[in-house]
């Protein structure tokens, strides 16, 4: 336990003599108590009525004229409950500003239960998140393997394939499904030896993998390649260990899968009012450059992602801390949507980005504390570093995205900060800093990167739970600090 009093300095209003003790029953919770004396709670109290005698109107007298005594009693309860607002107010700043701890979230307490005393001394407690301590890990000097990626014309033709197949004409064929055909499927699941859930006609693609929104068939491809129309398969799916069922969590449940049409495409030919409509190309090789810039980012983003986990798990190493249990909770989603940021920034379709978002949510709850200890760390030695977002930065960020998503800028910020965004981007922007920091002072070795035929396409996911009780509840907005309301949320589609 320890105990600090606060004293009067040379301001306007002055501070509030007042009491804290606080304890510390979690390494990152705080129990405070707040005393504050009567003669402070008196002043308070004889400002309020200075201020409301000379325009207090009571039946019998002139407004502004009656006795102060009977302007005290007639408004005791309003008075009160104005002071006991501004006693809050201003004591908390005091005690949140004060260097006992550091606090990411609001203070929690019941307001309606605290009351101002007739006598004695004003009495309150709440209990309040702090950012875990530990020590600054050494930073300068990693030794790190930078996976570099070179973007083949093969490459460049499967997205090109990829493209196209969305401009093609899917028919219902007798034959055997390949993968990359679409298949209409129902599906039944069972756990336990009952029936959990069972999913109406579905149109998904045939890739390796099919995840869904609480669980995953990994074994999709080898299960349903060589299919035909009519025909039922047999397997199994993995329950996601954030699923909203306990009991299921990590558990494999019976899937079948019943296949009402294989459907194979026709790929279009790229006719010059195709490129048109892809976006304005005047010839086959301006498209082709494009898509390669397009796979260049998205592969300087998985590098950049490989250089931080990295940099990550070398400066986590031996940062064993504490984190506070609520954050982790809060935070499971808003982790999330700050890797959309990231996502739409390096150039994703919204498409990708819903794989990802699907994928992701099969461990989002187990990466969540990972994702706190790198926020942690990386603001740590941002704020002993003194890095920081600017205007400039900002506005670049806003610009790309808007380049990458074709809104304009304008929408892009309005849209981020009606969704209370901007805390998800300043982070985004320091914690790049920070890393870029990491990295210039690093001892860095390119490492080329072996690539898998057909490994970028190898997922697809669905919104669909096979759990009965479905999670229908939004992305919570992506904010990290203290000014994050516990029920935030916020869309994750596009304008």
């Amino acid at each position: 336990m320890s105990t600090s009093t606060a004293a009067a300095g040379e301001q306007e209003k002055a501070p509030i003599q007042l009491e804290i003790k606080v304890e510390s029953p979690q390494a990152c919770l705080r129990e405070v108590v707040v005393t504050i004396p009567q003669a402070e709670v008196h002043r308070y109290l004889k400002e309020a009525y200075d201020e409301l005698v000379p325009e207090a109107q009571v039946p019998g007298f002139r407004s502004g004229r009656a006795p102060r005594k009977l302007v005290e009693k007639q408004f005791k309860e309003r008075v009160h409950e104005q002071v006991k607002g501004s006693l809050l107010m201003d004591s908390l700043s005091q005690v949140t500003d004060s260097e006992e701890f550091s606090a990411i979230g609001e203070p929690d307490f019941d307001y309606n239960s605290i009351k101002i005393p007739d006598s004695g001394d004003f009495k309150y407690q709440f209990r309040i998140e702090v950012r875990p301590e530990f020590d600054t890990p050494d930073w300068k000097g990693l030794k790190i393997a930078k996976p570099v990626e070179e973007i083949s014309d093969d490459e460049v033709q499967a997205a090109i394939d990829r493209v196209l197949a969305k401009y093609g004409t899917l028919e219902a064929t007798d034959a055997p499904a390949e993968l990359g055909d679409r298949l209409l499927i129902t599906a039944t699941f069972k756990g336990d030896g009952k029936t959990l859930s069972e999913m109406d006609e579905e149109n998904v693609t045939l890739e390796q993998s099919l995840s869904f929104s609480d669980a995953v068939c990994s074994d999709f491809g080898d299960l349903m390649v060589g299919v035909k129309e009519g025909e039922t398969r047999k397997g199994k799916v993995t329950v996601a260990e954030g699923a909203a069922q306990e009991e299921y969590r990590g558990k494999e449940l019976e899937a079948v899968f019943h296949v009402v049409e294989v459907l194979k495409r026709d790929q279009p030919k790229l006719t010059p009012a195709l490129l048109e409509e892809l976006g304005d190309f005047e010839s086959e090789e301006e498209l082709r450059d494009f898509v390669r810039e397009s796979l260049s980012r998205q592969a300087d983003y998985r590098t950049q992602q490989a250089v931080r986990k990295t940099v990550i798990e070398l400066l986590a190493g031996n940062a064993d801390f504490e984190l506070p249990e609520t954050l982790v909770k809060r935070q499971t989603y808003r982790e999330l949507e700050r890797q959309i940021l990231e996502l739409r920034r390096s150039g994703f379709d919204e498409d990708m980005i819903r794989r990802f978002v699907n994928a992701s949510k099969q461990n989002a709850q187990a990466s969540t504390e990972a994702a706190l200890r790198e926020h942690f760390i990386l603001e740590k030695i941002a704020e002993e570093e003194k890095v920081d977002a600017d205007d400039a930065d900002y506005d670049a960020e806003i610009a790309l995205i808007a380049q990458q998503s074709d809104v304009p800028e304008r929408r892009v910020r309005a849209r981020l900060e009606k969704q209370g965004q901007m805390d998800a981007l300043r982070n985004q922007i320091i914690e790049r800093k920070v890393i870029e920091m990491i990295v210039d002072a690093a001892k860095v070795t390119e490492e080329p990167v072996e690539k898998k035929s057909g490994e970028e396409d190898s997922e697809f996911a669905i919104d669909y739970s096979v759990l009965a009780s479905r999670d229908d509840e939004s992305i919570p907005e992506a904010k990290y600090e203290d000014n994050t309301p516990a029920n935030a949320q916020n869309e994750t589609e596009k304008d």
